[in-house]
C-alpha cells in the first residue's frame, strides 16, 4: 500500500479490506449500478405501485435481485429488506421494517433511487445499500453510476468518495443554503406537505433543488453540495445509507420534528448541523413537518 504525504508527515489512505461489510456494499453497489446504466433507454415495461407516479420497472427488479445475490453469497445468514420485496404504501413499509429490525444483521436496499429519472434519461439516480446491526446503521454506501462515484461511510470512521475525505458544508445562516426538497409519489399526504415545505423555504434559502434522488440528495449534503435537505414521506431504504454518510461527515440528521434519526423515521430534515434548528422552525411554522 502506497502512502501519501501530508505537510511532511506520513499519511495512510483509507482503504476498505477486502472481506468487510463495506467491501461487499460497494462490490454489489458497483455492479448493479454499472448493470444499470447498460439498461439506460431499454426499459420495455413501466408498471407502478402506490401512485401513477410511482415508477418501477424491470431494471428496478434485476438489480435488487443482483444486489441480494452478492450479498448473501458472502453473508448467508444476513436478512435483506429491499425496496422491490414491499407492498406499496406506508403501512406495508412500516410492517416490512418491524420484521426486519427482529434480525441482527439487516441489508437495506433501493436498487434504483431515482427510477422516474432513470426512465426519463436524466442521469441523477443512484445505489443504495446499508447495514444494519441490531437497528444501527452501520455501513452506508451510494452509488452514481452516471458520475461514476462511489460514497461510503462506516460507523465511526468517517465518509469518503474514492478514498477521500468528505465532509458538511460550512454555511451558518439558511439564507445562505442551498437547499434540496423532494416529491415523493404520494400525492395524497406527501405532495401536500411537501408543497407547503417549498413554499415557505423558497423565500428564506440561497436557493431549492429537487432532483429526484433521496439517496443522492443526502450524499450530496455529506459532501458539502448542498447545505440541507428535507422530504416528507420517504422510506427506510430512501433514508438508511445517506443518513450515515451525513452523520459521518459531521452534520445532522432527525424527523421533521427535530427527534433523532432511526430506521423509522419517514419525514426527515438532514442538514450541515449549523443551519438545522432554524430550517425546522420553519417547516413548524409552515405545517410542513408531516406530524402536525
Amino acid at each position: 500500500m502506497s502512502v501519501l504525504k501530508e505537510n511532511g508527515v506520513d499519511k495512510v489512505p483509507y482503504v476498505v479490506s477486502s472481506k468487510s461489510y463495506t467491501a461487499v456494499a460497494v462490490n454489489a453497489a458497483s455492479k448493479a449500478g454499472e448493470w444499470i446504466k447498460s439498461r439506460l433507454g431499454t426499459v420495455k415495461q413501466l408498471n407502478t405501485k402506490h401512485s401513477p407516479q410511482d415508477l418501477v420497472t424491470e431494471v428496478d427488479k434485476g438489480a435488487e435481485q443482483m444486489i441480494r445475490r452478492l450479498i448473501l453469497t458472502h453473508f448467508p445468514d444476513h436478512a435483506i429488506l429491499g425496496e422491490e420485496g414491499v407492498g406499496p404504501g406506508a403501512e406495508a413499509s412500516a410492517q416490512a421494517l418491524a420484521a426486519a429490525l427482529e434480525e441482527e444483521y439487516l441489508w437495506i436496499v433501493d436498487p434504483v433511487d431515482g427510477t422516474t429519472n432513470f426512465v426519463h434519461g436524466l442521469p441523477f439516480y443512484s445505489v443504495s445499500i446499508a447495514l444494519a446491526h441490531k437497528g444501527e446503521v452501520i455501513v452506508g454506501v451510494i452509488y452514481d453510476p452516471s458520475r461514476d462515484e462511489m460514497f461510503v461511510a462506516e460507523k465511526g470512521k468517517g465518509v469518503y468518495v474514492h478514498g477521500n475525505p468528505m465532509t458538511v458544508s460550512g454555511e451558518n445562516r439558511l439564507s445562505d443554503g442551498l437547499v434540496a426538497v423532494g416529491f415523493p409519489p404520494d400525492p395524497g399526504f406527501a405532495m401536500p406537505v411537501n408543497m407547503r415545505a417549498v413554499q415557505a423555504l423558497a423565500p428564506q434559502v440561497r436557493s431549492l433543488r429537487a432532483v429526484g434522488s433521496a439517496a443522492l440528495h443526502l450524499a450530496y449534503v455529506a459532501a458539502g453540495r448542498l447545505s440541507a435537505y428535507t422530504e416528507v414521506g420517504l422510506n427506510a431504504w430512501d433514508l438508511a445509507a445517506g443518513a450515515l454518510l451525513v452523520q459521518e461527515a459531521g452534520g445532522t440528521v432527525t424527523d421533521t420534528l427535530g427527534q433523532p434519526y432511526d430506521l423509522g423515521v419517514r419525514h426527515v430534515i438532514a442538514s450541515n448541523g449549523a443551519i438545522h434548528q432554524e430550517l425546522a422552525a420553519v417547516l413548524k411554522q409552515a405545517g410542513a413537518t408531516g406530524q402536525e
